[in-house]
């Protein structure tokens, strides 16, 4: 078990942050999770301990959401996702952290510019895609393997298709949860689920149901526009963040 405080000091509010996005609010903001964490201690042991809590806050998700998802979207993004997962684990340990930051913020960030100036919200929604599905749910399962960091390649899918916010989240919660599953195994076999960092995992879990509780809160407050507007905002801020993080570690 970890015992640092300083770990705690960062902890403590990436899992508050995790559980408000995963519960309906600030979707994508949960990403800072894990480079929050790792800044006092390695990536991957962070990814290991954020694992077992990710999915407690699946399961109340489910629960929240559970008549509000696309089930067709799902059946696109799912099949790519677990091809990422299998992608991420035979890469493992070979695939640096900074790398896969970098990649993912660089999407981030060029998602929202595309959306903010070639005026796609004016143009018609999209509709569920099985090639678009497959490809960002196969980004998205190989980035959630590596850092937990699957939401903007799932957010790059669904955004354009302009849902009701709560099918929008119910669909993310569902999707997320069955990653989240299908990457256990593979945490465990890589060594990532051992006592030290399950011991953490569970000091650490009262958090989860508060966070989640507050964005699934926030969330019906919360007008569809205004969401929406916020969502962006936060994906850019993660993004850009996400990019200093891997440029500034790659060239220590």
């Amino acid at each position: 078990m970890i015992t640092d405080p300083w770990f705690y000091t960062a902890a403590i509010p990436a899992i508050l942050l995790t559980g408000i996005s995963k519960g309906g609010f600030a979707g994508g903001i949960g990403l800072v999770a894990v480079p929050l964490m790792a800044l006092t201690i390695s990536p991957v042991q962070a990814a290991g301990i954020m694992l077992p809590i990710l999915i407690v806050m699946d399961m109340i998700g489910v629960w929240a959401y559970r008549r509000s998802f696309d089930r067709l979207n799902l059946i696109y993004l799912l099949p790519g996702a677990a091809i990422g997962i299998g992608i991420g684990t035979l890469l493992a340990g070979t695939v640096e952290d900074d790398h896969v930051r970098l990649l993912v913020g660089l999407i981030a960030v060029l998602f929202v510019a595309n959306y903010l100036f070639a005026h796609v919200a004016e143009r018609p929604p999209a509709g569920p895609g099985k090639v678009r599905g497959t490809l960002w749910g196969m980004i998205g399962g190989f980035t959630s393997f590596v850092a937990h960091a699957g939401s903007p390649p799932f957010q790059i899918y669904m955004l354009p298709q302009r849902p009701d916010k709560t099918i929008y989240v119910g669909t993310s919660v569902m999707f997320f949860t069955i990653v989240n599953l299908i990457k256990l195994p593979a945490y465990a076999s890589l060594g990532q689920l051992v006592a030290g960092n399950l011991t953490t995992s569970l000091v650490l879990l009262p958090l989860a149901p508060l966070g989640m509780v507050l964005g699934i809160k926030l969330h019906h407050r919360i007008p569809e526009r205004p969401f929406f507007r916020v969502t962006y905002a936060l994906i850019t801020i993660v993004g850009l963040k996400l990019i200093y993080d891997g440029v500034t570690s790659l060239f220590a």
